[in-house]
């Protein structure tokens, strides 16, 4: 995709209320980090009290995901995730407007050998990683180390685009946006020994999905991250991201390569895949996106789950 351009048209006043939003937004994320983290605390609670269509769908995540937990430490757990979500609000403003400087002190990154060994090779990457509500302050500082491609999908309003391209590319000057569609572009790139971002673990329907327990209930899970790597002839490096408590900043961590991936059949990849997703939320669970309908793909036969 093309760089992000400023046009005259995101000057009409139909743009108008969005500038002014965006203005308090800049203003807000001046603050030191730590009010921010508890101003983001204050707008998860917010939204944990009226956003109830996501609330249902993360209770009911959190019950099929951890149907032994006591209904009372699932609660808490629901409400820290709300928290994190809230905070996750001012870390994407942080991420589009903070100085580099001042980012990169929040980083400590682990594993990054495992990404420049690779690359050194002129072997393309995976970066297989999941929905963490870290996810746009975490790839904007590893952006800052290393030239992360990416999937993306065009947002509706041209000036919120337009901003939030803006504010990401800024952090990773050489990456390439991909379609998330274009399949071919990804191959490309992978191919040319590049390192992509890429999250298996959303339900994109049953097309180009198999069934996979995670966390023993069958998950519509894409078959794309063999595809890339087999005819990318790309290695998949996991990646995980947390963010630390009393305001220590995030921990961004590169592990070793998966071993004989892809494998022998694309179901047995998607087994691996979905393991490896369950060890790294079960590593972190307050900071998953739960308001994803995951489940929401059902086996022919099966009851919605919604």
């Amino acid at each position: 995709m093309d760089r992000p351009v400023f046009r005259r048209a995101f000057l009409h006043p139909r743009f108008w209320p969005l500038w002014l939003g965006l203005g308090l937004l800049w203003l807000v994320v001046q603050l030191p980090y730590r009010v921010l983290l508890r101003l983001g605390r204050g707008l998860g609670w917010l939204m944990y009290r009226v956003a109830g269509s996501r609330r249902r769908i993360a209770t009911r995540n959190l019950e099929l995901c951890f149907p032994h937990m006591p209904a009372a430490k699932r609660e808490q757990l629901l409400k820290e995730n709300f928290a994190s979500t809230g905070i996750a609000f001012f870390e994407m403003a942080m991420s589009w407007w903070w100085p580099r400087d001042k980012l990169a002190q929040l980083a400590h990154i682990e594993g990054i050998e495992h990404l420049q060994h690779a690359q050194a090779q002129g072997q393309g990457v995976i970066l297989m990683a999941i929905h963490f509500t870290t996810l746009e302050i975490g790839a904007a500082l590893l952006g800052q180390v290393h030239t992360i491609d990416g999937m993306y999908r065009e947002h509706r309003n041209p000036l919120f685009d337009f901003v939030q391209r803006r504010g990401r590319e800024r952090h990773n000057l050489d990456a390439t946006a991909i379609e998330r569609e274009d399949v071919r572009a990804m191959i490309k790139v992978l191919r040319k020994g590049r390192a992509i971002w890429y999250a298996p673990d959303q339900d994109y329907g049953p097309k180009q999905s198999l069934f996979a327990p995670l966390f023993g209930v069958q998950a519509a899970t894409v078959t794309a991250t063999t595809k890339f790597a087999r005819l990318g002839r790309a290695i998949v490096l996991p990646f995980t991201q947390q963010r630390l408590p009393d305001g220590q900043g995030y921990r961004l961590t590169i592990h070793p390569p998966l071993d004989d991936f892809p494998g022998e059949t694309e179901e047995a990849d998607c087994l691996r895949v979905n393991a490896w997703v369950e060890q790294a939320i079960v590593s972190c669970p307050a900071q998953y996106l739960w308001a994803h309908r995951r489940f929401k793909t059902r086996p022919p036969g099966e009851p919605k789950l919604y």
